[in-house]
């Protein structure tokens, strides 16, 4: 929870054209853009659409937060949600985290059908599935309220539709950890790991410097052999979010650690085989929830979304509700400081600084803003914006029934040149007091629906009604490689219409798992030339004309050694 001060989100926007020199200095053996083979195997959609023009709200059988007789601040924090195939019967399943009792699994049984399975896995924040020792089955990740590091647990399936789960541990691993984020961050085909702890939180549990703690702060876990080598990027954090991409265009990742409070936000770059600090944006957010990226206009440039605290309504009666808050939290400068009580887009200028266009934009003010995700929800080749709100906290909101500021999730339409309208059209407006968040097709009809797991209320899911588009879907399989999924690789579409661009993930967001599963929308009719695939290693896979409505998986081949690829 942002607490310090009354901010908001941030956007960035960053070039995605990477420097082969740099591929070439990660990755020696290979010297150019290495094409590999890969097949592909199609199918379309099982099921027919619903349409009404609009989204529709199903409830889940899920709360976290019900449990407490009051919610104050830090635990008003929540948890984070998951999506991923983790029984591989091809639908996407559920993970739910919880800060109050057990988490869960909801097992897609299709039709927007769920079956529960709890999870004694307790007092959690983040959650990611992710394929974590690269045997083809999807395990799950949680980090945990109070001082506990990251608990694993093994994904023991085996067969399709087997679904076991089992608790390990992730040896090295054992720093405090709320926030996380998964990559293959060293090149050599493995997931790593970096972890972010939160220092409010730990003074609560009796820490009362958690910067001389030694188990607190950033940690990049870099995996060897099964095994996790630790090493600290920073003694202090407030984190609440990490985003591992590339930001200087260098075609190698950086690592952002979002800060609550006065904290600023921390970049790290590699130099020399050592991660040094960096300072890429003149503007973020004073206390940055969650971090979002994609390419918001078509151009090929990256667009990075932060969220924070300010209201989308600006009435009297309104700023009423926020004023003790405001006045209480105060806003305190210092010469210098990049942090601004705003949303914040950055675009690059002529003297390679970016330059702030939220307001232009019109993402300026969201609320009291948690998780937020970029995804083509109406599929007319342009990537909106969703952004979820809410705010329970008995010493901070006692003014207010139930201690709760009740506010509407926001939903912004991209006009089609990276700029957003507002959506209340969509039916996207809830008032349950969301935390983490996650967008997927769950019902197998080819577009995006929303899951939020809210706070004292019942986790949602909107069924995407909107009908209108079309879509393919990627998932990638790299059998050869401990990134079975290929994660951090970048999809590109080729069309008449326009070139889209994607990336697959593991995690992001606030607290949240992404689907590697990659969903592109397009306007009907457009024709597909090309879907090209770089993969983490910079083999490229390329496939002519993929068929509209389709769900492609994109095998790639095994190479004989590293000395064919010079």
């Amino acid at each position: 929870m942002a607490l310090a001060r009354f901010v908001t989100p941030l956007i960035v926007v960053v070039c995605l054209c990477s420097a082969q020199a740099e591929h070439d200095r990660r990755f020696p053996a290979v010297f150019a853009p290495m094409r590999v083979e890969a097949n592909t195997v199609e199918t379309s959609w099982k099921a027919p659409p619903a349409c009404s023009d609009a989204f529709v709200a199903h409830r889940l059988d899920f709360i976290h937060g019900a449990r407490l007789r009051e919610i104050s601040t830090y635990i008003s924090n929540g948890a984070g949600v998951a999506v991923n195939d983790l029984d591989n019967d091809g639908d996407l399943d559920l993970v739910f985290a919880s800060v109050d009792g057990q988490s869960a699994i909801l097992w897609n049984e299709g039709g927007l059908r769920f079956t529960q399975e709890t999870l004694d896995a307790r007092f959690t924040r983040g959650v990611a599935t992710v394929d974590v020792d690269g045997d083809g089955w999807t395990d799950i990740v949680f980090t945990h309220r109070g001082l506990e590091p990251p608990s694993f647990w093994r994904n023991l399936g085996g067969e399709i539709g087997v679904r076991r789960f089992e608790r390990h541990a992730l040896p090295g691993v054992d720093h405090y950890a709320y926030a996380m984020a998964w990559s293959d961050i060293d090149g050599d085909g493995a997931l790593d790991l970096v972890t972010g702890s939160y220092g409010a939180e730990l003074k609560q549990h009796g820490i009362l410097r958690p910067e001389s703690e030694p188990k607190a702060g950033v940690v990049l876990y870099l995996q060897k052999k099964g095994a996790w080598e630790a090493h600290r990027l920073d003694e202090r954090a407030e984190t609440l979010s990490i985003a591992i991409l590339d930001l200087t265009g260098d075609g190698r990742p950086e690592i952002w650690a979002a800060n609550d409070f006065a904290l600023e936000d921390k970049v790290w770059t590699q130099r020399d085989e050592q991660w040094v600090e960096i300072h890429p944006f003149n503007r973020t957010s004073h206390s940055t929830m969650a971090i979002e990226w994609g390419d918001i206009d078509n151009s090929g440039r990256l667009a990075l979304f932060t969220t924070d605290m300010n209201p989308y309504d600006t009435s009297p009666r309104n700023l009423a509700r926020w004023l003790p808050v405001i006045n209480q939290l105060g806003e305190y400068r210092v010469r210098g400081d990049v942090q601004i009580m705003a949303n914040v887009l950055l675009l690059p200028g002529t003297d390679g600084r970016w330059n702030n266009q939220a307001v232009a934009r019109g993402v300026d003010a969201s609320g009291w803003s948690w998780a937020a995700k970029y995804g083509d929800l109406d599929q007319d080749g342009y990537l909106d914006l969703y952004v979820v709100n809410g705010m329970i906290a008995a010493d901070l909101f006692g003014h207010l029934p139930n201690g709760e500021l009740v506010e509407e999730n926001q939903a912004y339409r991209n006009r089609g040149d990276g700029r957003f309208a507002a959506a209340p059209q969509w039916g996207l407006n809830a008032t349950a007091s969301g935390r983490g968040m996650v967008m997927a097709d769950l019902d197998d009809d080819g577009d995006l629906d929303i899951v939020v797991n809210n706070l004292r209320s019942f986790a949602q899911i909107f069924e995407n009604q909107l009908c209108t588009g079309e879509s393919i879907q990627v998932d990638l399989i790299w059998r050869h490689s401990l990134n079975r999924r290929g994660v951090g690789a970048q999809i590109t579409l080729y069309t008449d219409r326009g070139t889209y661009r994607r990336d697959v993930r593991a995690s992001g967001g606030y607290l949240s798992g992404d689907p590697v599963r990659v969903h592109i929308g397009f306007p009907a009719g457009t024709q597909l030339h090309a879907l090209e695939v770089r993969w983490p290693d910079g083999a490229i896979s390329t496939f002519k004309e993929p068929t509209p409505n389709r769900h492609i998986h994109i095998n790639r081949q095994p190479t004989t050694s590293q000395d064919e690829l010079k």
